[in-house]
């Protein structure tokens, strides 16, 4: 032990440390203000356990999240860049994106038509911003009766999956079509990845704040995408809820742009995909 709290600023110029972490679980009567604020004024950087957590790992904690972090955050949810700013850039992205991948587009769907019976498109149901509904649309991957027995997670190997689907499941080309669902505007190309509302009833009921990831537009990408891998039980949902809350918390264009550079490099490389 190198001292208690009425030595931490002394402690602290000693050693030379240029920040302390304030993890203690109840504040109240036990913070060591006086030296705490000496040491911020002398330059040290004093962060909050729970917020240098979050930035450490990209991740909130749902199991001890308080709404006043969501609230008191520096994100621009709602701000200038949601909702005019990021609607421009997705516009330019949709339209960029369906003109680049034209002609591979015709390809796929000759190639659907060709491998198995049944529309070219699959047209589901999802749960976008404020928690409205709207049709998501995809290149078909699996045969058409694949919920015949009801709603299910996709898993790896998914023998529900054509020859065709395997393929562009796995290089992601069965999530083209989405980029309608931007122009349209119930999609963003970057945001929390929508579910099913049969998934989402369930989800609420099980998870802490799992709505607070509607408070944005769904996206083609997001953060629990390049960060976690796909999950198809309850608890690979819970550990994407804290990127999807990390990234509300946090949204910004330079945020954004990391993803988007960060996507590409998962699409060239066939990770992620099931």
């Amino acid at each position: 032990m190198i001292g208690d709290f009425k030595q931490i600023s002394s402690i602290c110029s000693k050693n030379r440390i240029d920040r302390i972490v304030v993890a203690l679980d109840e504040r109240r009567g036990s913070l060591p203000v006086d030296q705490l604020l000496l040491c911020r004024l002398s330059g040290i950087n004093v962060d909050d356990g729970v917020t240098f957590t979050e930035n450490l790992t990209g991740k909130l904690c749902v199991e001890s999240l308080h709404p006043s972090s969501i609230i008191f955050s520096n994100g621009t949810t709602g701000k200038f860049y949601t909702n005019n700013f990021k609607r421009l850039l997705d516009i330019f992205a949709a339209i960029f994106g369906l003109l680049f991948f034209g002609p591979i587009c015709t390809l796929i769907a000759i190639a659907i038509k060709l491998d198995s019976k049944g529309p070219v498109f699959y047209r589901q149901e999802r749960v976008g911003r404020d928690g409205k509904a709207f049709r998501l649309l995809k290149f078909r991957s699996m045969v058409t009766d694949a919920e015949k027995d009801g709603p299910i997670w996709a898993v790896n190997n998914d023998d529900r999956c054509t020859r065709v689907g395997k393929i562009i499941r796995k290089l992601r080309l069965d999530e083209i079509p989405q980029l309608i669902n931007v122009l349209k505007g119930t999609m963003s190309i970057v945001g929390p990845r929508p579910e099913r509302p049969f998934f989402v009833k369930k989800l609420e009921q099980e998870i802490p704040f799992y709505y607070h990831r509607h408070l944005v537009k769904p996206g083609v990408t997001g953060w629990a995408q390049i960060l976690y891998p796909y999950g198809a039980t309850m608890d690979d949902a819970v550990e994407k809820l804290k990127y999807d809350l990390y990234y509300v918390k946090n949204i910004s264009p330079v945020m954004d742009l990391r993803i988007i550079s960060e996507t590409v490099k998962i699409v060239l490389l066939g990770r992620g995909s099931r």
